[in-house]
């Protein structure tokens, strides 16, 4: 996994260009239904009307909006996708509190 950080001059957000190269091919319509129906996020992607996840459009909101979501034109199993937040509503600090409570939570229910 490869992600660029873009910073821009809004008063808060945050950007990333995220490249992904999974285990095995798949399927580019059924990984935006899963980025769809996944918690927290919201999936900005329409490649007929174009609109683009804005970090000035995610200011004051809590999800991470995800779009351009595409294949890698070299690798196979390769993604791209564009993906911004508020950094003061979802920023590291919180990230790792949420990751923190899936991994306790997955913990319990194995015990």
């Amino acid at each position: 996994m490869t992600a660029t950080c873009v910073h821009v001059p809004v008063i808060n957000g945050h950007s990333e260009s995220i490249y992904v190269e999974l285990i095995s091919d798949y399927d580019l319509e059924e990984v935006k239904l899963l980025l769809a129906d996944a918690p927290g996020i919201t999936l900005v992607d329409d490649p007929v009307h174009q609109p683009y996840p804005l970090a000035t459009e995610s200011a004051g909101k809590p999800d991470v909006f995800v779009g351009r979501l595409g294949r890698d034109l070299v690798h196979e199993k390769g993604l791209n996708l564009w993906v911004v937040s508020d950094n003061l509503q979802n920023g590291t600090a919180w990230n790792a509190v949420q990751i923190a409570k899936i991994i306790a939570s997955e913990r319990l229910s194995n015990a």
